[in-house]
C-alpha cells in the first residue's frame, strides 16, 4: 500500500517552510507540494527550443511532392 509520507510532509511545511500547522492541514497535498518545489510545470518555451522543433518538425508546402497535392 502507498501512503502518504505525513511524517516527512509536515517536517518539510512545518519545519523546512516553516508553516503554522494551522496552514499546513488547510493545504492540499498537491498545494504542498508545489510550495515544496516537487510539482514542476512543463519549462517554458525558448527561442533554442523553438528553433529545435522548428528543425525537427518543418513545415512542408503544399504541391512540394509531400503528397498533399
Amino acid at each position: 500500500m502507498t501512503g502518504l509520507d505525513w511524517p516527512g510532509l509536515m517536517r518539510a511545511g512545518l519545519n523546512g517552510l516553516g508553516l503554522e500547522p494551522a496552514v499546513f492541514w488547510r493545504l492540499t497535498p498537491v498545494e504542498l507540494r508545489i510550495m515544496l518545489g516537487i510539482e514542476q510545470g512543463a519549462a517554458p518555451l525558448t527561442r533554442a527550443r523553438l528553433a529545435e522543433l522548428a528543425a525537427a518538425f518543418p513545415d512542408v508546402t503544399k504541391g512540394a511532392g509531400n503528397g498533399a497535392d
